[in-house]
Formats: C-alpha cells, structure tokens, sequence
C-alpha cells in the first residue's frame, strides 16, 4: 500500500486513487493538532448516542449535523489539497455530502462492505459523484478498528464483495487522511481494544446531486453567515450551472445575506462571476437548453413590468426563446 504526504501534488494523489480507488496521505495534521481536535469533539461525544443499527454500529457514536456543533472541521473541509482533488474527479460542481464524526467504541464489530455512491441509483460504470475522506484523529490500527478497503473495486461493474473478499487495512497514525472514490468498496473495521477510536468523515457529492444530510436545514443560518464563503457554498448555498439550487429566482447567497431582489442583469452577473469567455457562453447554451424555467426564474426578479412580462411570455412560447436568449446575450456582454 503506497503512502504519500502532505506535499504530494493533485496530480499525484488522483493518479493513486485511479489506480487503487484510495490514497493514504500521511501528515495532513500533526500529532498536535490531531490531538487538539480529538479534545476539541470530546463533549459533543459524550452527548452523542451510540448507533441504531449494525450498520451505524451499536457501540459507534456518529455526530451528525457536524458544521452546526463545532468549527473545528472548517479548515479541513476547504483544504487546499482537498478542493483540488475535488474538482479533477468531479468537476467545479460540488458540495459536502455527508460530513461525520465517527468513533468505534471497544467491542464494535466490523461494517459491511459498501460503497457511498450506492445511495444514487446509478448504472455501474459510472463517472464520480462522490469523493470521501477520513481524517484520522487517533492512530488507525489492524486492532482499534481501521478502514477496511477493497483495492481496485472502483472499478467493478457487477461483482460484488463477500466474505472471501481480500480487504486492506487503512492503517495509518493520527493527523493522515485516507480519501477514497465513492464507487469504491469499504467499511469500518472492528474495534478489538478497550479505547475508542474517532476520525471524521468529509464526503463531497457532485453539485447536481442531492447530499446526504440537508444543511441548509441543519446548520442555523446565523452560523452560516459567520463561516468562510467557500465553506458557505459547500453546504449549498451556491449554484450548480446552469440554475439549480436557486431560491425564489435568486442565487442562495442572496438570501442568506438578505436584501433586495437582483436584477437580470445581476443574476447574470453572479452565474457568470469567475467564469471566461468561452465558459459564459457555454453557460448561455446550458441557459437556452432550460427553456422555459429559466424565463421565469428571471422574470421573478424582474422589476419592469413590460420585461417581466416579457421574460413570461417567452417561458409560454418556447418559439420565442432564440430572441430572449438574444436579449440576454447582449446584457451578458456589458457584464
């Protein structure tokens, strides 16, 4: 099992997890600060129950709805090294998923094989739409259980594990991530010891999948307003191209900050921001393929009554869309 370090490239680490569906990256955190988080999480643990079913593990506490109890995993769901894997395997579209802290208690025994991407009712073969870390906050052994993986089955179209399935073990010391691709087979293994042993989940789903767990519900949005804008978008307050996730025809951030509703011209604007030329107008053909609900999600912050009527019109008379579509081409080039 080949092990990298926290100054492996991008490149270095996409090319081990297309090869073996995992990479072990040592050095991610040191010791220290491992150990500062491990005591920073110690009393949410204790109000935490242990799991429900073998699959959360009956002596497993997961603390769910991480963001809103804690900020000792903002950094860590934006580091650098992390987005950058993220947008080679899914693109510049995602969001957190699945964020938990797990910690097998003595006496757990090991999870079913699985992978994460199963949730989604999608074909193998497929492309990637979900990438997962594990944050290692205590030392990952053979006997507290570590991470069992299954190398290669990224790669399976119908086989499926068993109990004569060969597993490696993610062992690895506190402060190392183990990332891994979401069609990839894994569990958590069984915990021997008499002490438990916490690491934290980040998952990432591409941006036109529903995550897991619902943060814009979970995460009050006074704590949202607080936390770095990147993080703001990875818990879906952002927008996959061409519109989706808009609220009430408004980029999310819009209603999170508050304020008036903004022009056509603005939600232009913010769809187009950070985006060349060539990338607009591809944005502008993905607009045109949306037909009719696009029209109305503009018409809905328009403030003239004759263009909004006129944005309605054009979402009744899909003949009419090359000419509105004109219309917004020429407000996108004085952007």
């Amino acid at each position: 099992m080949n092990r990298l370090t926290a100054d492996a490239s991008v490149e270095d680490v996409v090319a081990e997890t297309e090869r073996e569906g995992f990479a072990i990256i040592e050095g991610m955190l040191s010791a220290q600060e491992a150990a500062a988080i491990r005591t920073e999480v110690t009393e949410i643990l204790e109000a935490t129950p242990t799991g429900r079913n073998d699959f959360e593990g009956f002596s497993t506490r997961r603390i769910y709805n991480v963001f809103a109890k804690t900020r000792s995993f903002d950094r860590l769901a934006t580091h650098p090294l992390i987005l950058g894997l993220l947008d080679s395997i899914l693109g510049p579209s995602y969001q957190l998923s699945a964020p938990t802290g797990i910690e097998i208690g003595p006496g757990e025994t090991a999870q079913n094989l699985h992978t994460d991407d199963g949730v989604y009712p999608l074909p193998r073969p497929h492309d990637e739409v979900v990438v997962n870390t594990m944050w290692a906050l205590d030392d990952f052994t053979e006997a507290n259980g570590a991470t069992r993986v299954v190398r290669g089955s990224h790669r399976w179209v119908d086989e499926r594990p068993d109990d004569s399935t060969p597993v490696l073990l993610a062992e690895m010391p506190a402060g190392s991530m183990l990332v891994f691709r979401g069609s990839l087979y894994h569990g958590g293994g069984a915990n021997q010891t008499e002490r438990p042993r916490f690491g934290m989940i980040l998952e990432y789903v591409a941006g036109w999948l529903r995550p897991q767990e619902n943060h814009l519900l979970g995460v009050p949005r006074e704590v949202v307003r607080e936390l770095p804008k990147r993080l703001q978008e990875l818990l879906g307050y952002n927008i996959h191209p061409p519109f989706l996730g808009y609220v009430d025809g408004r980029h999310p951030r819009r209603a999170l900050e508050g304020g008036a509703a903004p022009t056509p011209q603005e939600t232009l604007a913010t769809l187009f921001e950070g985006k060349t030329a060539d990338e607009q107008k591809a944005l502008l053909a993905q607009l045109e393929r949306g037909g009719a609900a696009v029209y109305r999600a503009l018409a809905a912050n328009e403030s003239d009554p004759a263009a909004r009527d006129a944005l309605l019109a054009a979402a009744g008379r899909e003949d009419e869309n090359a000419e509105v579509l004109e219309a917004m081409r020429g407000e996108a080039d004085v952007q």
